[in-house]
C-alpha cells in the first residue's frame, strides 16, 4: 500500500470512529427506552434492546398525560417559527443587499449586535411583556418573539449579496417588475439553498428550545416537548425508560427532516465557496 493509500485509510478510521463517537449517544438513547430503571442504571450498562419497550412507554403517558398535546405543539411552533424567519430575514437580507437608503449600515451592525446578548438576558423582559399583553401559557409567546432572527438576515443578506448581482435584479425592475415581484421571481427561486439551510438550523434550534417555553408556560398542557421531558425528571425517582422513550420519539422528526434536508443543507453551506 502506498503513502496516499495509508492516509486514506487512516482518514476514513477517523472519520469512522467520529461517527461512532457522535452516534452512540442517539444508540443508547433507543436501547435505554427499552430497558427498566435497574438495567439502566446497571454497569455496565445494557448495550442490546431489552423487553420494556412497551412498559416505558406506558409510563411516558401517565406521567405526561399531555405528551402528543406537547408534541403537536411543538411542532407547529417549530414550524410556523420556520416559515416566518424564512420569509423575514429573506425580506431584510434581500433589503439590505440589493438597496441603498438612509441608516442602512448603522442598522445592520445594530442588529448584528443583537447576536452578541445571551439569550437569557431576555428572560425577564419577555415574561413581563407576555404577561402584560395576556400571551402567557400561549404559543404565540413562543412563535412572535422568534418570528425573525438576526443569524437568519445575516445569513440570507451574505447569500444573496454574494450569489445574485444587482445586474439582474435592476434588470427585471427595466421590466417593469415591482420589489414584492422580484422578490418571488427572481430572489427565492435563486436562495433555495440558503433557505434549505436557514429552515433546517431554525427548525432545529426552536424545537430544542428549553428556556424560551420555561418563560412563559406555567401549564403543563402547553409545554413543549423539552420542558415536559425535564418535568418527568422531577417526579420523585426519574423513570429514565420513559425519558429515554420520550427523548427517542422527540428525536425522531429531527433526524426525518435532516435526512430529507441534508443535500440542502451541504448545498447552502457550501455556496459561495468555490467560485466558478
Amino acid at each position: 500500500m502506498n503513502k496516499l493509500g495509508k492516509d486514506k485509510l487512516v482518514a476514513y478510521i477517523i472519520v469512522a470512529l467520529g461517527a461512532v463517537i457522535m452516534l452512540a449517544p442517539f444508540y443508547f438513547m433507543f436501547v435505554f427506552s427499552s430497558h427498566s430503571n435497574t438495567g439502566i442504571l446497571s454497569v455496565p450498562p445494557p448495550i442490546t434492546f431489552g423487553e420494556y419497550l412497551v412498559d416505558n412507554f406506558n409510563a411516558l403517558l401517565d406521567f405526561l398525560p399531555y405528551f402528543w398535546h406537547n408534541l403537536g405543539l411543538s411542532l407547529y411552533v417549530a414550524i410556523i417559527v420556520t416559515i416566518l424567519n424564512l420569509l423575514f430575514c429573506s425580506l431584510a437580507g434581500y433589503a439590505f443587499a440589493m438597496f441603498d437608503f438612509k441608516f442602512k449600515n448603522v442598522l445592520f451592525v445594530a442588529i448584528m449586535a443583537t447576536m452578541l446578548l445571551p439569550p437569557f438576558l431576555g428572560m425577564i423582559p419577555t415574561a413581563m411583556i407576555m404577561s402584560t399583553i395576556g400571551w402567557m401559557n400561549s404559543s404565540k409567546a413562543l412563535i412572535v418573539p422568534a418570528a425573525c432572527g438576526a443569524m437568519g438576515i445575516f445569513m440570507m443578506r451574505q447569500f444573496i449579496s454574494s450569489s445574485i448581482p444587482k445586474e439582474l435584479v435592476e434588470a427585471a425592475r427595466m421590466d417593469g417588475c415591482g420589489e414584492f415581484k422580484i422578490y418571488y421571481r427572481v430572489i427565492v427561486p435563486l436562495i433555495k439553498p440558503a433557505f434549505g439551510t436557514l429552515g433546517l438550523i431554525t427548525f432545529i434550534g426552536t424545537w430544542n428550545n428549553f428556556m424560551g417555553p420555561l418563560v412563559v408556560m406555567n401549564d403543563m398542557k402547553m409545554f413543549t416537548v423539552p420542558l415536559a421531558l425535564r418535568a418527568l425528571q422531577g417526579t420523585g425517582q426519574v423513570p429514565w425508560g420513559a425519558v429515554s422513550i420520550g427523548a427517542a420519539i422527540a428525536v425522531l422528526p429531527l433526524l426525518f427532516l435532516f435526512i430529507l434536508a441534508s443535500r440542502r443543507l451541504i448545498d447552502g453551506l457550501t455556496a459561495g465557496a468555490v467560485k466558478g
